[in-house]
């Protein structure tokens, strides 16, 4: 076992070059020192005073030691000698063309689409390697029965926005199975101020198939989880900055699923953009029990035809 996670570990350092996924949380600067807790993310292009291609997303997360008791965690990585914890989180994310106000199908722009997930995930970390794994299982359905079009209807009326009416062109139901293993790698820290990290994460499956590269770099009082002296509930307060380039293989937001292929409208093999560059920075809080975080995200274009992407989001979390 050992054997096989060194050699998933290289190929993803060496081979490794993007991450397509949306919303990610489990990287060591969004790590609570707790075995319990849970969080809150939402994202919206409102922020980055946009209001197309990723138009939002959510997450609920949680972390206790009865979800080590899931059955699904024999598919997650759990390495000997490292500290494990599990975890599982709802995430739903959706996207929309530039002129969503627009009945007809916005040919040569990005798809209505929308997914949502149950994720069972868990996160190793060995304080003397200074590094860190996760993994995770992500089950659930692209398509109208994510109800993407009824949660921004809805957002729209309540703030008075244009009514987005191309959602009956969206992509079709669809399984999602979704399978991501990443692995994060401290090489640098100065003077308990300044951290870097190298990471890497390969996603396979029905929603998202890349492979990913980046690296993380942290500057402010940080609890570095990194460290064996690492305590509970220190007040935190740091910047990141998370430049990461990615190398897609499917994008089913983009393509539709691969067994339902009735979806009116998708972007083709030759218009997919195969290598995108995405920037993320942001703050983070963190007290004794409370976890904040303001972030924003912009992201090179997806295909040929399309723009790139800003968007912005925060996240809340309590330790118990």
């Amino acid at each position: 076992m050992q054997r096989l996670i060194l050699t998933i570990g290289l190929a993803l350092f060496f081979f490794g070059i993007g991450r397509a996924q949306k919303i990610q949380h489990l990287e060591a600067f969004r790590s609570i020192n707790s075995e319990r807790y849970f969080r809150f993310h939402y994202d919206n292009d409102f922020f980055a005073a946009t209001d197309e291609i990723y138009t939002q997303g959510y997450h609920f997360e949680f972390v206790a030691p009865v979800f080590s008791k899931n059955p699904l965690n024999f598919m997650l990585l759990k390495p000997e000698g490292f500290k494990t914890k599990f975890g599982l989180s709802l995430e739903h994310i959706g996207f929309t063309p530039n002129h969503y106000e627009l009945p007809e199908i916005q040919y040569g722009d990005r798809p209505f689409a929308s997914a949502i997930m149950l994720k069972s995930f868990s996160v190793s970390t060995h304080t003397q390697q200074k590094l860190r794994w996760h993994s995770s299982l992500s089950l659930g359905l692209i398509g109208p029965g994510a109800f993407g079009e009824e949660m921004q209807v809805g957002i729209h009326k309540w703030t008075g926005n244009k009514t987005p009416l191309g959602w009956r062109h969206q992509i079709k139901n669809d399984v999602v199975i979704n399978y991501q293993v990443g692995i994060e790698k401290q090489v640098f820290q100065f003077n308990d101020i300044l951290f870097l990290q190298a990471q890497s994460t390969l996603d396979v499956g029905s929603l998202f198939t890349n492979i990913s590269a980046g690296a993380n770099l942290v500057v402010g009082q940080f609890e570095n989880v990194f460290s064996s002296e690492a305590k509970e509930g220190r007040f935190q307060i740091y910047a990141y900055a998370q430049p990461v380039v990615t190398a897609v293989g499917h994008d089913a937001t983009l393509q539709g699923g691969l067994f339902n292929t009735r979806s009116p409208y998708t972007i083709s093999n030759g218009n997919l953009e195969r290598f995108t560059a995405q920037f993320n920075f942001g703050l983070v809080i963190q007290t004794k029990r409370l976890y904040f975080e303001y972030s924003r995200s912009s992201i090179s274009k997806e295909f040929e035809t399309g723009e790139t992407a800003k968007w912005g989001g925060f996240r809340v979390g309590y330790r118990f």
